[in-house]
């Protein structure tokens, strides 16, 4: 397979050795042991937005642990404006009221995370990491990376050093679609700012670290740097995740080096395509997946973005309160395509309100299996709409995976030979868990939208 890299066209296996044998930080937990397989958990932004409380969030992992931890769910990550008094303005920033500590860190706001005060004190995120680690999950938050205005309006101090959030903020970088924070300096202040920050997080149980604003539109590498550095001095291992997307293929070897998983898109909805720019519709993924396939390895994970599959509300990141509008095979082909690239699976849904169709969509054990533990997987053909991956199984099954894209549906008759799979298989439809008996061949009608996975064994 040939990609595009760096405005030329190169081998994927080469790319591959080149993103591998990047250099880590001196001290940093190596990323294969952070993440050795692509993080699977829930995240509260496609159901909650910036308006999540901490009864919202313990309701969400009491399902989680119950019913999606066993099967290999378990991360449980606060997304954006915990930190506001008043998410709901957030259309109107000169009106947003932030929570911060006597350092210019952002801290829960108390009323909507009762946890956070005791004895009078604001202890942040600890009471809640622990009740998560509790119920053996993992525990994560959003950020948007640079230093808060209002600290910096302040000027007050940095912990731990001597410099203040004058000597920090960089005020001509402010995110563009982002109100709250300026630009942090390349520099001994910048530093000492990120490791506040992550030695705070640390003392709070943090296990999961989503930077927004860093990856691209802008893409700032000496924030990702300052931040990983960060982490490696903490002495605690947390995943760094970075947001959002496109990131650019020919930054692959720069992101593997310092982060477990980084977005290959901008924000992915309930929607199958997409004329705006934004969200990205599903099946513009076909070509991004495709494309950052040969970058999977362990510590390494190209992320398709979130799963926006069951209820999306109270109050989503994006419309109205709805149930998804991704219909049976639009969802089936989603969890197909993102197993089969190995892409990190985090959940959006209400987990209060999990029904039983987006329940077995979440569990089956196959479809996971794929996802934790495939190797050599990637794109081996398109016959018009029809798109194809094979990867194999740790058993050394082979599974192959036919995507429908068109509007109508397609009826697919092939041998297995088209995929590079030669000879006779039994074979097994994973999804209706039906076996096929002996064959060397596929002879099937695909729904629009809607995808085919097919296990094979000798």
């Amino acid at each position: 397979m040939m990609v595009k890299f760096a405005g030329r066209w190169v081998g994927a296996c080469l790319l591959a050795g080149m993103v591998s044998t990047g250099a880590f930080a001196k001290g940093a937990p190596h990323p294969a042991a952070l993440a050795p397989r692509p993080p699977m958990g829930w995240n509260s932004w496609d159901a909650y937005g910036l308006g999540i409380t901490e009864s919202d969030f313990r309701a969400n992992v009491d399902v989680l642990a119950t019913k999606l931890k066993p099967f290999g769910w378990n991360h449980a990550v606060i997304d954006e404006g915990w930190f506001l008094k008043n998410p709901q303005d957030r259309p109107t920033p000169d009106k947003l009221v932030y929570v911060l500590d006597a350092n210019g860190r952002y801290i829960p706001d108390p009323d909507r995370f009762p946890s956070a005060l005791r004895g009078g004190r604001n202890i942040g995120f600890a009471a809640i990491g622990a009740a998560v680690h509790a119920r053996g999950l993992k525990f994560g938050i959003h950020i948007v990376r640079g230093i808060p205005r209002e600290s910096v309006a302040r000027n007050l101090p940095v912990a731990s050093s001597g410099f203040r959030a004058v000597d920090v903020a960089d005020t001509s970088d402010a995110c563009p679609w982002d109100p709250t924070n300026w630009g942090v300096k390349d520099n001994a202040a910048g530093q000492a700012w990120y490791d506040s920050l992550i030695a705070q997080y640390a003392g709070w149980g943090v296990d999961y670290l989503k930077v927004d604003c860093i990856a691209d539109h802008p893409y700032k590498p000496a924030e990702i740097a300052m931040i990983h550095r960060a982490i490696a001095k903490v002495g605690r291992p947390i995943i760094l995740s970075l947001s959002p997307g496109p990131t650019a293929l020919a930054l692959a070897r720069d992101v593997a080096a310092k982060a477990q998983l980084w977005r290959i898109s901008d924000d992915i909805w309930d929607v199958w395509s997409n004329p705006q720019s934004w969200p990205h519709g599903i099946v513009e993924q076909f070509d991004r997946v495709a494309a950052w396939a040969p970058f999977t390895r362990p510590g390494a994970w190209p992320d398709a973005d979130m799963l926006p599959f069951g209820m999306l509300g109270p109050t989503p990141g994006w419309g109205d309160p709805r149930q998804t509008r991704l219909t049976r095979d639009e969802q089936r082909t989603v969890m197909t395509l993102w197993a089969m690239a190995r892409s990190p699976l985090i959940l959006g849904a209400n987990l209060t309100k999990l029904d039983s169709d987006t329940l077995a969509l979440l569990t089956n054990r196959t479809v996971l299996d794929i996802d934790q533990y495939g190797s050599k997987q990637h794109e081996v053909a398109r016959d018009g709409a029809v798109i194809a991956w094979t990867s194999t199984g740790r058993r050394g099954e082979r599974y192959l995976a036919l995507f429908n894209t068109a509007n109508d549906a397609a009826t697919v008759r092939q041998s297995y030979a088209r995929y590079g799979l030669t000879g006779r298989y039994r074979t097994r439809n994973v999804w209706e868990n039906a076996n096929l008996g002996q064959r060397d061949a596929v002879d099937a009608s695909l729904p629009a939208h809607g995808a085919l996975l097919l296990e094979l064994s000798r």
